[in-house]
């Protein structure tokens, strides 16, 4: 039997709330859908049992990864060069120097914190960290561009 030991602050899973992808834009892939989604981000999704990281993305990418994987899931992201991540704000990190200031196109700041939500639906308070967009490709920079989110873009790169 295994129990879960996580509360709200110390969870893994902080799903997206929908009208952040709906702003966005339609999404080809998800390869980190919770295997209990209220809600789905993309035309088709990869859970924990299929192992994202181990399966072909094609297409325009939205991921939201575990936050205990997110430098594995960032990596193949930057690779794969076209997509929109939703990650913590932790600017310091190694992760975020290898696989956004030095790879991805575009970084975006909520003016505030989104407020996730559950396997239920339910709204949850604020995550530990605040969230930003990372974007990779020119069309993810456009969608984050003119989605309405309040916030503030910041480009990486010349375009």
């Amino acid at each position: 039997m295994v129990f879960d030991t996580t509360t709200e602050k110390t969870s893994d899973t902080w799903i997206t709330p929908r009208y952040v992808t709906k702003a966005l834009g339609e999404f080809d892939l998800d390869p980190c859908v919770h295997t209990d989604m209220p809600h789905d981000h993309a035309k088709k999704g990869y859970t924990i049992i299929d192992d994202g990281l181990q399966q072909e993305w094609d297409g325009r990418v939205w991921m939201n990864p575990p936050y205990s994987k997110a430098k594995e899931f960032m990596k193949k992201l930057a690779s794969h060069g076209n997509g929109i991540a939703f990650i913590y704000t932790r600017v310091e990190t190694k992760m975020f120097f290898d696989y956004v200031w030095d790879r991805a196109d575009a970084v975006f700041f909520f003016k505030g914190r989104v407020k996730c939500i559950r396997e239920n639906g339910e709204t949850v308070s604020s995550p530990p960290a605040s969230n930003c967009l990372i974007a990779y490709g020119e069309a993810n920079i456009q969608a984050i561009a003119n989605s309405g989110l309040e916030g503030k873009l910041i480009m990486l790169k010349a375009t």
